[in-house]
């Protein structure tokens, strides 16, 4: 029973799902707070906090490797937080995700 609980414990490392993010981010005079997730093994996520006096639209895309690339748009208010996800057909072996924003 000793090793089998050794051995559990040894392989716990093995399921974690955390994958190198790559982020390109241009904000072009907007006042936003852009972080990446690795929220699962096939979902990707970017939080997103607009901390200026204006308006911003944001617009990234993330891509995996094969999958094709996969794009979100949000308009956020001053003061306002959101988050963009996106899942996968496969599991994310490295995130690669473009942020752009600009003030409206």
């Amino acid at each position: 029973m000793k090793k089998l609980c050794l051995a559990l414990v040894t392989l716990l490392p093995l399921t974690a799902v955390a994958y190198p993010v790559e982020m390109n981010k241009q904000m072009n005079g907007a006042e936003v707070s852009a972080k990446a997730e690795d929220i699962d093994s096939d979902i990707g996520s970017v939080m997103l906090y607009n901390y200026g006096q204006r308006a911003a639209q944001c617009k990234a895309t993330f891509r995996n490797g094969p999958d094709a690339p996969r794009t979100r748009k949000i308009d956020l208010a001053p003061g306002q937080n959101s988050n963009l996800t996106v899942k996968f057909a496969r599991k994310v072996i490295k995130l690669r995700v473009d942020l752009t924003c600009k003030p409206i």
